[in-house]
């Protein structure tokens, strides 16, 4: 309920439904109630789990990369499978 002061009199009107009751100044006591949060988890970065495979790297020559598929083009024509090195996160690309 939202206080409107008038005088020595207050109308208290409740923001949902409008409500509205006039009580003397002396006679209202405002309580404010908190709920309780559960504590909130902070991530550092956003990071996503991929699958890795035995790939090399033209870039660093490393075995190791992270692969996923992606529908790059019309959806009658096969996905392009991207890879990202392990070490050095460079980006490729190979279509099937």
């Amino acid at each position: 309920m939202l206080p409107e002061k008038k005088g020595k009199n207050v109308t208290l009107k409740c923001r949902k439904c409008s409500y509205s009751v006039k009580k003397a100044l002396r006679e209202i006591r405002l309580v404010e109630k908190r709920k309780n949060l559960k504590s909130v988890v902070v991530l550092e970065k956003d990071q996503t789990v991929l699958p890795m495979t035995d790939m090399t790297c033209s870039k660093c020559e490393n075995p190791k990369a992270h692969y996923w598929l992606q529908q790059t083009r019309s959806a009658d024509e096969p996905p392009t499978q991207f890879f990202r090195c392990v070490k050095c996160k460079h980006v490729w690309r190979e279509y099937r």
